[in-house]
């Protein structure tokens, strides 16, 4: 009986009646006639609220709950669950719903409302956001059911705990993934790179269509078939394409809830993803102070997901980050002229400068491009207008700093490095452009 109690909750409207009647018993005092009343509307209310317990907890009445979601969850999305509730009983139910969401999420007041009929199955779709990657754990999910009177509610817990994994954004890899399968899809932020001169791989002789380059006509085969034919190049493939990702504090700053490492990691899965696509090469690489993990560079069925399984274990370091142990995996441990994305934060030039001389080393053996962020935040903060001497004080401050990261890029590009300085949300999209022109331009 005990457990019964537990699952038995007095609705607002029933307080709401009670505190009616203890004001009729108030005036009965000096009205005697209301006093029969009030008593009439107690017995009345109590024996509506008996018999609604006694509906409610009838064997009969019960629900069917499941809950639908993808097997992995992906870091900084919107990820939809769906709820599937079926009304087991003959009565019309009002429902209130409460998913115990795992505790990285941090939400503290999820409810849902529903009303379902006799014998009904409704769904109820919501969305969730992690910005941190590991093993989430949902846990029971409660129903709490009253009927049309709504005096009382019961309380049915449904045991349908399950874990799923958060995972670098796969939503983002799988959006990105249309553009280099389908030239014609375009998106917001993304450049149609001109293509500079032709491949040196050749693909095939095929019939000339319109828009065709009049200079690959095949005029030998075009005389052999008495029709146009022209030569079809393709891009060169099997180019070694690595990111590799900085671990250290510089990488610990937070955006939107995630940290720079976190959106590195994103972005290293959609640039693996694109360049397994265009037919190269994909490997990782991470570091702090210490070489964290290497993924080598291949192009196989199976390297997405070592790729995906390397990025999800992942953690930010608090120690600086060791350039000399850099060069040294790079000159050693990697073979031939690769694409190197390199994703780190220099928050000041003498930070940029203690790094320079290794990062040209590396350069002279690959082609490589570092990519560092804005600092939104005091972007915004240094465009304000100061209306005080204090304000005057702390945005010339925000200015300078804001300036530096420009006068970073500009130095790097002094001694021929490509360079991506990019907010954090548009870190993506700004590596597959840059991706995408290095091709073009035949770069690598």
């Amino acid at each position: 009986m005990r457990s019964i109690y537990k699952n038995i909750f007095l609705t607002n409207r029933f307080f709401y009646a009670a505190g009616l009647i203890v004001f009729l018993f108030c005036v009965g005092f000096l009205i005697p006639v209301v006093m029969t009343l009030a008593q009439a509307c107690i017995v009345l209310l109590l024996v509506m609220t008996i018999a609604e317990g006694m509906f409610l907890f009838r064997k009969s009445v019960s629900l069917t709950v499941s809950r639908t979601m993808a097997r992995l969850l992906s870091l900084g999305n919107d990820n939809k669950i769906t709820l599937h509730i079926t009304n087991n009983s003959s009565l019309h139910l009002s429902l209130t719903i409460i998913d115990e969401l795992p505790y990285q999420l941090q939400v503290r007041d999820f409810e849902l409302l529903a009303e379902i009929g006799p014998g009904e199955r409704i769904s109820h779709r919501y969305e969730v956001r992690p910005v941190v990657r590991g093993s989430y754990a949902f846990g029971r999910l409660h129903t709490f059911i009253k009927s049309r009177l709504g005096l009382m509610e019961r309380r049915i817990p449904h045991a349908i705990e399950e874990a799923v994994p958060v995972y670098p954004s796969v939503i983002d890899m799988r959006k990105y993934e249309i553009r280099h399968m389908d030239r014609t899809v375009m998106f917001y932020g993304m450049k149609r790179i001109r293509r500079i001169g032709n491949s040196t791989e050749f693909d095939q002789i095929k019939d000339y269509v319109t828009g065709d380059d009049m200079q690959h006509i095949n005029w030998k085969a075009t005389s052999r078939s008495n029709r146009l034919m022209v030569n079809h190049y393709e891009d060169e493939k099997s180019q070694q394409i690595y990111t590799v990702i900085d671990k250290s504090r510089s990488m610990q700053m937070p955006f939107n809830g995630m940290s720079l490492l976190d959106y590195a990691v994103n972005t290293s899965l959609v640039i693996s993803n694109t360049a397994l696509g265009k037919g190269d090469k994909a490997g990782l690489i991470t570091f702090s102070h210490v070489l964290d993990t290497m993924v080598k560079a291949e192009r196989n069925k199976t390297q997405l997901k070592r790729i995906l399984e390397s990025l999800y274990a992942q953690e930010e370091g608090t120690l600086e980050s060791n350039f000399e142990l850099l060069y040294s995996v790079m000159r050693n441990r990697i073979q031939g002229r690769s694409l190197l994305f390199l994703y780190t934060n220099f928050e000041s030039l003498f930070a940029l400068e203690r790094a320079l001389p290794l990062l040209r080393r590396i350069n002279k053996r690959h082609l490589l491009v570092v990519v560092f962020f804005e600092n939104a935040e005091m972007d915004e903060y240094g465009k304000k207008e100061a209306e005080s001497l204090k304000e005057i004080f702390l945005t010339t401050v925000t200015q300078k700093f804001v300036f530096e990261k420009y006068q970073i890029m500009s130095r790097l590009q002094q001694f021929g490095i490509q360079t991506i300085l990019t907010k954090p949300e548009d870190l993506s999209i700004n590596s597959i452009n840059k991706y995408l022109e290095l091709k073009a331009r035949r770069m690598i």
